[in-house]
């Protein structure tokens, strides 16, 4: 309801105010010439074939009106959330940042300061919808601190963090909204600024985990255990905290960065089960024993936030890692879609969760942005886990149905394509450690063109071009 008031709001502002508004660019996201975009998150046909990953409006829903501000759609969670009330979300707050001296006074560069109150909100196309806090906006901006403060002070915000983001290649800015305005109505009114390149909602993401021995996910992929290493393959794990003390991590954690210093670790069983199907040693050993994690603590209470997202991914970025797993979801975010395209120009291997709402359920992303490897999960039996999303999206299947792996100090069963991208994660470090010259793209081609067939003949809603094959895949070279 508070986000339908929201629209309500800006729509009557809108129609209020008297003067022109100021052209607003539209943001989408550019069409790649070999490929349709479809736009999924949000549609009833989000698992029809002609559903392809990363994409704008299907035909036939209406050309933009210039000027039109594009919000993005949110995703929802992979895994079914308990019946119980939602947690709250720990937002790390920084100090706001101080203007340097000598930019207090003057117009901005980039044009006079204008009153948030002189600006027409220009009513989105599609409603900002789903989870994201309620009194921020992320914002890159072409410019210094100086026009940052500048920008704030036009459009009475604050400012809440800045920093330079290696993968988005700008200044990305947390604004917060103190007098209670509509998110979307401050992202409306922030387009009319050319010192604005991308605004979106800080976004909030959750992770991935079904409640549930020993690990069938070797023999299933076809991935000898006494044979698997992924002796010093760089892996970056974005998620939960870990019990580095827990027995199956020892020697496997090469560095740690917390992307929320100012939220206590209360939960390390996710993460510690993502290290340890990764790379884990002993008794509970991963795919990929040898390779070193890169872990970047980003969740708290199964949330987190998209500026705390992207500063995780930054960190990763600059570990020089060869394959970032991603076992969480969120909403279609051009801020982190961009982020995962530059990753793997650089030539990262990007591993994610393909959801766990069901067949009918959305898209989910980060998996199903193009580059993205979508990881849905199978059983022992190669079934499809029930709560798994379905659609063009899913790219490879991969054992994710109970599961035994560390968790906290001591082990646990698990469940979900969070599990399941992790033991694709391993097995790919397997595949760099074996011919560490291979390309992300050839990875990709490989993993495509040696999958079991499970589902339909050919790559399907449902189980992508099949069940990972590792043996074959190590055998195709491009």
């Amino acid at each position: 309801m508070a986000v339908e008031a929201d629209i309500r709001f800006a729509a009557i502002l809108a129609a209020a105010m008297t003067i022109v508004a100021v052209p607003a660019s539209a943001q989408s996201n550019e069409a790649t010439p070999d490929r349709t975009k479809i736009d999924c998150s949000n549609e009833a046909n989000a698992t029809a074939a002609d559903c392809v990953k990363d994409g704008g409006d299907k035909g036939g829903s209406g050309v933009a009106q210039a000027g039109a501000v594009f919000l993005p759609a949110l995703i929802v969670d992979l895994f079914p959330n308990p019946v119980a009330l939602p947690a709250p979300v720990p937002i790390p707050r920084p100090e706001p940042a101080t203007a340097p001296a000598g930019n207090q006074a003057g117009p901005p560069s980039g044009g006079p300061i204008i009153s948030p109150t002189d600006l027409i909100a220009v009513q989105s196309r599609r409603a900002v919808t789903g989870d994201f806090v309620r009194d921020e906006v992320l914002v890159t901006v072409d410019g210094d601190a100086g026009a940052v403060q500048q920008i704030a002070a036009s459009f009475g915000l604050e400012v809440r963090s800045q920093r330079q983001s290696r993968l988005l290649g700008t200044t990305l800015v947390r604004f917060g909204i103190p007098d209670g305005r509509p998110v979307g109505v401050v992202l409306a009114q922030l387009a009319a600024d050319g010192r604005t390149q991308r605004r979106e909602p800080n976004h909030i993401y959750s992770l991935q985990q079904s409640a549930g021995i020993v690990n069938y996910a070797f023999d299933r992929i076809a991935l000898d255990a006494k044979q698997a290493s992924g002796e010093n393959v760089r892996v970056a794990v974005i998620d939960t905290g870990i019990d580095d003390t827990n027995p199956a991590l020892a020697g496997v954690i090469a560095a740690q960065f917390d992307a929320m210093p100012d939220v206590p670790v209360e939960k390390r069983d996710h993460g510690t089960s993502i290290d340890g199907l990764i790379a884990g040693v002993g008794p509970l050993e991963g795919m990929a024993p040898g390779a070193k994690i890169y872990h970047a603590r980003a969740f708290e209470g199964g949330k987190s936030t998209m500026d705390v997202i992207l500063s995780a991914l930054d960190w990763a970025a600059d570990q020089n890692v060869s394959i970032i797993n991603m076992s969480f979801v969120g909403p279609k975010n051009d801020l982190l879609g961009t982020a995962c395209r530059n990753a793997r120009a650089l030539g990262m291997v990007l591993v994610a969760a393909a959801g766990n709402n069901g067949p009918k359920a959305p898209y989910g992303y980060p998996a199903a942005f193009d580059g993205v490897i979508a990881v849905t999960a199978t059983d022992a039996s190669d079934g499809l886990m029930p709560q798994a999303n379905r659609g063009a999206y899913v790219f490879i299947s991969a054992p994710g149905v109970e599961m035994v792996a560390p968790s906290g100090a001591g082990s646990d069963v698990v469940t979900g394509t969070s599990f399941a991208a992790a033991i694709v994660s391993g097995a790919i470090a397997n595949l760099i450690h074996a011919t560490p010259d291979r390309s992300a793209n050839d990875i990709e081609k490989a993993l495509a063109a040696t999958a079991r067939d499970l589902g339909p003949k050919g790559r399907d809603n449902d189980f992508g071009y099949g069940l990972l094959d590792l043996k074959a895949a190590e055998a195709v070279r491009e």
